[in-house]
């Protein structure tokens, strides 16, 4: 995917765009930390009381990306905690709330308020990511509202683990949806994530049922020795079509996205066992077989 030219004149702190960050995805560029943000100091008790009305959220970072995360350039945030323990996480560092800094709602709009030119002219907006976005769904729901009301592009990058802790006024708000199908079999999305499936399929399922709904980019990593297995790939291929039944071009893309060892370094820092360091990425030429058993379905795949 083809990075999309940016406006010569951006906000002071954003992200360089034209550097490319060494073992970094294609697209994607370093999290910019929180650095130049305001982050509150409140007791604890004050602390819950604000998250708990979305007025304050834990965020552990931010990026502005070209050709990820959505269409255009976004700026993602990521927000702190997640249910989820996946052996692959390449943000391990994102998974406990108590880690990330709390920053209000207020702050982060005018943050993203600040990229509003940026965004029209490259047909982008922001995505929430993490950890898991539904983790937070009062702040998230805070944030996509006001990105709104700015006339602004949303997505959301989730598991659907969490999918019913996310309300239709919250949904209203999503244009898209980065839904990630971590696995179709059950017993291979359990060893995965050390969780239950059917909560992801039964949000896919909700959302491709609302009708006017937000678009949905279907994700699925590919592990070799661990989600690579025909049967599997095809029991993913056949639910993202199985939306597309429900809501004719409710699923508009999937994306394949072949494992790759440049989270580890995290894991070690945090003094965790990465189960996968020997785990070899796939060949090119598994991918596109992969890609092609979901394309049998009518799915438009990368």
């Amino acid at each position: 995917m083809a990075a999309t030219m940016l406006p010569a004149v951006l906000p002071e702190d954003a992200v360089a765009l034209d550097l490319p960050v060494q073992g970094a995805a294609p697209g994607r560029r370093a999290g910019a930390g929180l650095d130049g943000w305001t982050v509150e100091d409140v007791d604890r008790h004050e602390r819950l009381t604000a998250m708990r009305e979305g007025r304050l959220g834990s965020v552990h970072s931010w990026e502005l990306v070209t050709a990820v995360d959505g269409p255009g350039t976004r700026l993602t945030t990521f927000l702190s905690g997640c249910p989820l323990q996946c052996l692959y996480c390449h943000n391990p560092d994102t998974l406990a709330m108590k880690d990330g800094k709390p920053v209000t709602s207020d702050e982060l709009l005018a943050r993203i308020a600040r990229y509003t030119g940026v965004f029209r002219a490259t047909g982008g907006g922001i995505t929430l990511s993490g950890g898991e976005v539904l983790m937070q769904p009062a702040f998230a729901a805070r944030i996509l509202r006001g990105a709104k009301e700015l006339g602004i592009h949303t997505a959301i990058d989730t598991s659907g683990y969490l999918g019913a802790a996310a309300s239709d006024a919250l949904l209203d708000d999503v244009d898209l949806v980065l839904l990630d199908v971590k696995s179709g079999d059950p017993d291979t999305y359990t060893k995965v994530t050390g969780r239950e499936l059917e909560p992801t399929l039964a949000f896919g399922r909700r959302l491709a049922e609302r009708a006017g709904g937000p678009e949905i980019w279907v994700r699925f990593v590919l592990v070799p020795g661990l989600t690579d297995d025909a049967e599997n790939i095809e029991l993913v291929a056949r639910y993202a079509a199985s939306l597309n039944e429900i809501r004719p071009g409710a699923v508009s893309r999937v994306e394949v996205l072949p494992f790759h060892q440049m989270g580890r370094d995290k894991w070690e820092a945090l003094g965790r066992t990465y189960e996968l360091a020997d785990a070899p990425p796939p060949t090119p030429e598994s991918t596109e077989r992969v890609r092609a058993q979901f394309r049998a379905h009518g799915l438009v795949t990368y």
